[in-house]
């Protein structure tokens, strides 16, 4: 994984909500829980591992949907975050926070329903193995999201502290392939980069977001989302 100790710092993880999801993040934390709703409904009573789930933005989110949860992170500091966030939820399902490595699952083969990884596809050193892995430990469901090549990211995708790996459309139906993985839907989103949304406040997120949205629309402009959602099933 790229950028591990960066990730790992105490006040990084302290810092990290406030940093991407506070002001227009807000709008990026929305869409994103959305996408790993639409994608997994119905949530409740599913069994659900999360890899890479940071502070708990989702594993939060599906318990309270009533899903049996399991968090698996790097970093003991993010965990500690999605811990604290966890106390003030309802929770309908159950939930557990684990310390782990992302390319050595410690759980046996077919053991969760559905696996997601949000916000870490682009970090993984091995694209490939990454995904075999989370296709050992699934079930029936992966859903992941890519930062995509053809986008404004890659103009300043050099600067970032972690790095970031980007994909093109056919370099991700390749790994599927190898992987034994169906495509059941892709979205695309986010024209302009998040780093934008969360450098202004809402009341100026809002309109561009709305603009975004409706160019973003048009099957040719989907060609240069920053982002895209994938949810796949075992064959």
């Amino acid at each position: 994984m790229k950028g591990q100790e960066w990730y790992q710092a105490d006040d990084v993880a302290e810092e990290y909500d406030d940093k991407r999801f506070s002001r227009g993040g807000q709008l990026i934390d929305r869409r994103e829980k959305e996408a790993v709703l639409e994608a997994i409904t119905p949530v409740e009573d599913r069994r659900i591992l999360e890899i890479a789930c940071g502070t708990g933005r989702f594993t939060v989110m599906l318990a309270e949907a009533g899903a049996d949860v399991v968090g698996l992170d790097i970093s003991a500091a993010m965990l500690q975050q999605g811990r604290s966030k966890s106390q003030n939820a309802e929770l309908s399902g159950t939930l557990e926070f684990l310390r782990g490595d992302a390319g050595r699952l410690p759980f046996p083969d077919d053991h969760f329903d559905t696996v997601i990884a949000m916000r870490f596809f682009h970090l993984a050193d091995d694209p490939e193995a990454f995904l075999r892995e989370m296709r050992r430990v699934s079930r029936e469901q992966i859903v992941f999201d890519t930062f995509n090549r053809f986008s404004a990211r890659s103009v300043y995708n050099w600067a970032l502290p972690m790095g970031s790996r980007l994909y093109s459309k056919s370099e991700v139906s390749t790994l599927l392939a190898k992987t034994n993985l169906t495509l059941v839907d892709v979205e695309d989103d986010f024209l302009v980069p998040y780093g934008a949304y969360r450098s202004i406040p809402n009341s100026l997120a809002s309109p561009i977001r709305t603009l975004d949205t409706a160019v973003g629309g048009n099957p040719v402009t989907d060609h240069f989302a920053s982002v895209s959602y994938w949810n796949t099933r075992l064959r």
